[in-house]
């Protein structure tokens, strides 16, 4: 049994030592990172997902998967970053990073989000719906074949084209009009 609920302040040092595990020491220094500096994550979206049931007053159990959403721009239009998603090694291949997927993403269409992105492997990713982006640019020095986004609503992408930039507002506010 699994506890699937939103990070919370308490959750963050685990999330960050989870994250280190799963990743290369210099995962700050890309790109997606500089974007996420300074800026709130959209918190109803960054979930957690721990072993065992749920006591009620907080975390229970060991921390199994991770994954966050982080608001960012294109050509004005909002748009979610997700990222990172991240499975311990000992509960890879489970199916838990595709749980954390569907349910944020569902969550995300629930709240009028439209557009998601993220920089990631195509093969992996499109299993989501996840496709590859032509003209939506990620800062350097990121492989822009790694740039993939999904509609949330039909049409989303279409014509949207420039450089990914950081959010500067008010960033869990719903995205209502972008």
């Amino acid at each position: 049994m699994y506890t699937l609920s939103p990070e919370t302040d308490a959750d963050t040092p685990e999330v960050e030592a989870l994250l280190d595990l799963c990743f290369a020491p210099g995962r700050t220094a890309l790109s997606s990172y500089r974007l996420r500096e300074g800026v709130a994550p959209v918190r109803e979206l960054c979930l957690t997902l721990r072993s065992g049931a749920s006591n009620g007053g907080g975390s229970a159990g060991v921390l199994l998967a991770a994954i966050r959403y982080w608001p960012v721009r294109v050509a004005g239009q909002k748009v979610l970053l997700l990222g990172p998603v991240a499975v311990h090694p000992t509960a890879q291949g489970e199916g838990l990073g595709g749980l954390l997927m569907r349910e944020s993403l569902s969550r995300a269409a629930a709240m009028g989000w439209q557009r998601v992105m993220l920089v990631g492997d195509a093969p992996y990713y499109s299993r989501f719906g996840f496709s590859k982006l032509d003209g939506v640019e990620m800062p350097p020095p990121t492989n822009p074949d790694r740039v993939l986004g999904l509609e949330l609503e039909p049409g989303a992408w279409v014509d949207l084209r420039g450089t990914v930039t950081r959010e500067t507002a008010a960033a869990n506010a719903c995205p209502s009009g972008a």
